[in-house]
């Protein structure tokens, strides 16, 4: 059963989503762990986005912002963040639910395996038989664009990356490589990334 982390500051709406999400087959949670975030971004202390901005540090979770905040500018921010949706209130349960189902079905093609080496997008961790270690955004994302095909130049990575919103330049790219190398040192992926001279990485 998926789970859905519902963050909503009127007790009425909680409710109704508590309800909409069980009657459906979800799990309503409120707290981590879960498979898809559902915040408005009036609430009391942190706003909706800077809860996003904290989510989207560890995680790749989907996040739909459900709220009645309903400008330009507001959504162009939850989208900078990271958010996968914006909805407004009054919102339509069927739209809801069916975003929330087109999410979660895109969700779960994001791990990938190669060699035994998997690599889990969504939580931002890699496993390699029976070990596992947690990965930054951006070493998720060059070991996910590495496993693409047999070679990868260093323009395809970063283009890869930069399609993601995560801009980084070949420094930038060396220096992650390296650290992604070290973690998966420590899961006992020896040697797993292998540098072709002149032209880029091949796992």
């Amino acid at each position: 059963m998926n789970k859905i982390l519902v963050i909503e500051d009127d007790e009425t709406i909680y409710e109704e989503l508590q309800f909409l999400l069980r009657l459906h087959g979800y799990e309503p949670v409120n707290s981590f762990p879960c498979d898809l975030a559902l915040l408005d971004v009036n609430l009391p202390g942190e706003n909706g986005f800077e809860i996003a901005r904290k989510i989207r540090e560890k995680s790749d979770i989907p996040i739909i912002f459900l709220t009645a905040r309903d400008s330009t500018e507001d959504e162009l921010i939850g989208f900078r963040i990271g958010a996968d949706d914006y909805i407004h209130k009054p919102y339509n349960s069927s739209i809801l639910l069916a975003r929330i189902e087109r999410l979660l079905a895109r969700k779960t093609n994001v791990t990938s395996t190669v060699r035994e080496l998997s690599l889990d997008l969504a939580n931002l961790k890699v496993r390699y038989h029976e070990k596992s270690t947690e990965l930054t955004k951006n070493e998720s994302r060059i070991l996910a664009s590495l496993m693409k095909k047999e070679l990868m130049t260093r323009e395809e990575i970063i283009e890869d990356l930069w399609n993601d919103s995560l801009y980084i330049d070949e420094n930038t790219l060396y220096v992650n490589i390296n650290r992604l190398r070290e973690k998966l040192k420590q899961i006992d992926a020896v040697d797993f990334i292998k540098t072709v001279r002149g032209v880029g990485y091949r796992l």
